[in-house]
């Protein structure tokens, strides 16, 4: 029976082409057709392999545990179907827990029913297999790993919006060329005298009267602000004084104040220019500081 190791043939490739360049011309002929053969290891050889490093121990020295997918006990409606991905560094870390659970739940029985003690004393401590520190570091290494995919996430957001943006400008900007073309066919044609009106300018009209009503509307429904109400409370409201001066039909057709010598210039008013009275001149500085000088 061959007892060579697996691999033993690449080995032997590897030493003919070391020693093909240091050989004569004379032996190249037979050292590539060695290479040439198909080294193919050995059948029987492999199992006597695995038969020597078999070893043929009890379940509690061994505490082999071999279990399916475990699905979520979470979620109901979870199949056994479901793939894990692969990329997904908390799906997959979630599948080795879980898995790991599973097989601690089945061999926990087992090891019960050997009597075969399970539980540590109180006043035993012993250390983990890995470090708060390393726990620590790869704690924070998958948070950056989220926080980066989130990162991404929101910059494809974003660079979808932006590409909708300039679709929806792009889209503005072909409908007003196409309104500005039909407006400049509309006044060729009126130039022309094919049409006898402009339907932009209508259209026009239109819009700015809606505008003015819905304007008139606002103006009357607005009021004071919340100042002037707190100040009219505060103070009371001296009434309306806008067109307090304003003639009224009652004033226009009442005529009794009315002198025809006043208006006129014939009467003792306040004079005109060929009336007798009339305003006093004011006097200049010098007279009426004697006249300040004379009351003292």
């Amino acid at each position: 029976m061959d007892k060579k190791p697996f691999g033993h043939g690449k080995m032997h490739c590897a030493h003919v082409l070391k020693d093909e360049c240091m050989c004569p011309t004379s032996h190249l002929r037979a050292r590539r057709a060695v290479l040439s053969r198909a080294v193919l290891p050995s059948q029987d050889g492999l199992k006597q392999c695995l038969a020597e490093f078999r070893q043929q121990l009890t379940w509690v020295e061994r505490l082999d545990v071999t279990l399916g997918p475990v699905t979520d006990p979470v979620s109901q409606s979870a199949s056994t179907s479901d793939a894990v991905d692969p990329e997904n560094d908390f799906q997959r870390e979630m599948s080795f827990y879980r898995q790991a659970q599973a097989a601690v739940l089945e061999a926990l029985p087992r090891l019960r029913k050997l009597q075969v003690p399970t539980r540590r004393p109180d006043d035993y401590f012993a250390e983990m297999a890995k470090s708060d520190q390393q726990m620590q570091k790869i704690r924070q290494k998958l948070k950056s790993k989220q926080e980066a995919m989130e990162r991404s996430e929101k910059a494809k957001q974003l660079r979808a919006m932006r590409k909708y943006g300039k679709k929806v400008q792009v889209e503005v900007l072909q409908r007003r060329q196409k309104e500005k073309k039909n407006m400049l066919n509309a006044v060729k044609k009126y130039q022309k005298g094919l049409s006898d009106k402009l339907d932009f300018l209508d259209e026009e009209q239109t819009s700015s009267q809606g505008n003015k009503k819905g304007s008139a509307s606002q103006r009357t429904k607005k009021g004071p602000n919340a100042k002037r109400r707190y100040k009219n409370q505060k103070f009371g409201f001296g009434g309306k004084k806008k067109g307090s001066k304003w003639n009224t039909k009652e004033s226009f057709n009442d005529v009794s104040s009315f002198q025809s010598k006043v208006a006129h210039n014939k009467g003792p008013g306040k004079g005109g220019r060929g009336g007798k009275g009339g305003k006093k001149k004011r006097p200049g500085k010098r007279a009426r500081q004697k006249m300040k000088n004379r009351a003292r």
